[in-house]
C-alpha cells in the first residue's frame, strides 16, 4: 500500500487523457532517432527548466552553448549546466533516494554552498513564484522532511517495482514530482529536482524514450498556468487538498501531446 501518493484521481485522469499514450510515445520514438537527441532534447528540457527559476540565458542561446560548442560567461551557464549533468547522471543510474541526493549535490553546485547540497533543510520555508514574487504555499514543516521524504522514496520504489499500465505511469510521474514540489525538501534547486524526479520516473518506467518528451518546456511555456495548478491545493502543507491536482497531473500528458 502506498504512503503518500494518493490514487483518488487516477480513473479521472484516465477518463480525461483524450489522446492514447501508446500512440504519442511511439511517434516520438520514431522521430528521435539521431545519436545526438539526448544532447539537443536535454538541453532543451534544462534551460526551460533553469528559466522557470529566473534564469536569463535564453533558449537558442544556450542550445547553440551545448551543441555548437559556442562559449558564454560563465554566470550564464553555470547553473544549466550543472543541471545537464545531473540529468546525465539520472541517465546513467537508477532512480533511489540517494541517486537522487547525488542529482541534487550536482545541480545545486553554482546554487548552495556544498552542505546544503544533496542534504534536507532544517529551516522553514514559503515556496514563491520567480515571475512575480508571490507567495504560492508554505512548504513541509523542516521536522517532517525525514518522514515525508521515506513515505515518497517508499511509494517511488513500490511504484518502480509495479506493473503498471502508460496511463498509471504518468499519473504516479506527475504526482511524484507535485508531492515532492509540495515538501520542498531542500534550501534551493527544488523546482529543477522535481521536474527532474518526474523524467527520472519515466525513464526508468518507459525507456529512453522519455527522455525526448518535453514537459520542461511545456512547464515554461505555459508557467503561469504551472504556478496556478499548484496553487489549487491550499497554503499551507498539512491542509493541502489533493483531489484538486487534476489540473496540474494533465500537464504532463499534455507536453506529450502538445
Amino acid at each position: 500500500m502506498k504512503k503518500i501518493v494518493p490514487d483518488v484521481l487516477l480513473e479521472k485522469y484516465k477518463s480525461g487523457l483524450g489522446f492514447n499514450l501508446a500512440e504519442a510515445l511511439d511517434r516520438l520514438n520514431e522521430t528521435f532517432v539521431r545519436a545526438d537527441s539526448f544532447n539537443f532534447y536535454t538541453s532543451v528540457a534544462v534551460i526551460s527548466s533553469s528559466k522557470i527559476e529566473g534564469e536569463s540565458m535564453d533558449v537558442d542561446s544556450y542550445i547553440k552553448h551545448k551543441i555548437q560548442h559556442i562559449e558564454y560567461l560563465p554566470e550564464l551557464t553555470e547553473k544549466p549546466n550543472d543541471l545537464f549533468r545531473a540529468y546525465v547522471y539520472a541517465k546513467e543510474n537508477r532512480l533511489t533516494g540517494d541517486h537522487f541526493s547525488e542529482a541534487h549535490r550536482i545541480l545545486s553546485e553554482h546554487l548552495l554552498p556544498v552542505g546544503g547540497r544533496g542534504i534536507y533543510r532544517q529551516n522553514e520555508m514559503v515556496v514563491m513564484e520567480h515571475k512575480t514574487g508571490r507567495i504560492q504555499f508554505e512548504a513541509a514543516p523542516s521536522h517532517l522532511l525525514e518522514t515525508e521524504m521515506g513515505k515518497l522514496w517508499d511509494d517511488t520504489d513500490q511504484l518502480l517495482h509495479a506493473d503498471l499500465s502508460l496511463e498509471e505511469i504518468f499519473y504516479y510521474a506527475a504526482f511524484m514530482h507535485l508531492l515532492f514540489v509540495c515538501i520542498h525538501p531542500f534550501n534551493d534547486g527544488n523546482g529543477r529536482a522535481g521536474r527532474l524526479l518526474e523524467k527520472w520516473f519515466l525513464s526508468d518506467k518507459l525507456g529512453p524514450v522519455a527522455w525526448y518528451i518535453q514537459s520542461e518546456q511545456y512547464y515554461y511555456r505555459h508557467v503561469d498556468e504551472y504556478y496556478r495548478n499548484l496553487n489549487r491545493l491550499g497554503v499551507f502543507y498539512e491542509e493541502l487538498d489533493y483531489t484538486a491536482a487534476d489540473r496540474f497531473l494533465m500537464m504532463l500528458p499534455k507536453a506529450l501531446d502538445n
